[in-house]
C-alpha cells in the first residue's frame, strides 16, 4: 500500500482543477469527480443559477443531503456496510481457501 501523494488533473464543469490524491484513490477520487460534474451540470441546466460558485454550493448541499438521508433517515449505515461486506469477504475467502486444500 503507497502513501505517495500523486496530482491529477480533473474537470468540473469543463473547468481543470490540479488536486492531490494518493495514488491507490485514484478510481474512487475519479468516480466522485464525475457525480460532482453530474450533479453541478443538472443545476446549470436548470438556468436558475449561473455562477459557478453557487453552482457548486448547491451541488455540494443536495449530494450532502442525500447523504445524511441515506444514513439517517433509512438507518442505513454506508461505513458500517462496507466493514460488514469486507468481513464476510474474507470469510468467504478463508472458506474457499480451505476447501481447496480438501481436492
Amino acid at each position: 500500500m503507497s502513501d505517495a501523494i500523486k496530482t491529477l488533473d480533473i474537470k468540473l464543469l469543463d473547468r481543470e482543477i490540479r488536486v492531490a490524491c494518493p495514488e491507490e484513490e485514484r478510481g474512487e477520487l475519479l468516480d466522485a469527480v464525475a457525480y460532482l460534474d453530474g450533479k453541478m451540470r443538472e443545476i446549470r441546466d436548470a438556468g436558475k443559477i449561473a455562477s459557478v460558485e453557487r453552482i457548486a454550493l448547491m451541488a455540494a448541499l443536495n449530494i450532502t443531503h442525500e447523504l445524511l438521508k441515506t444514513k439517517v433517515g433509512r438507518g442505513f449505515d454506508l461505513a458500517d456496510f462496507t466493514r460488514r461486506m469486507a468481513a464476510m469477504q474474507a470469510a468467504i475467502d478463508t472458506a474457499l481457501a480451505e476447501q481447496e486444500t480438501l481436492f
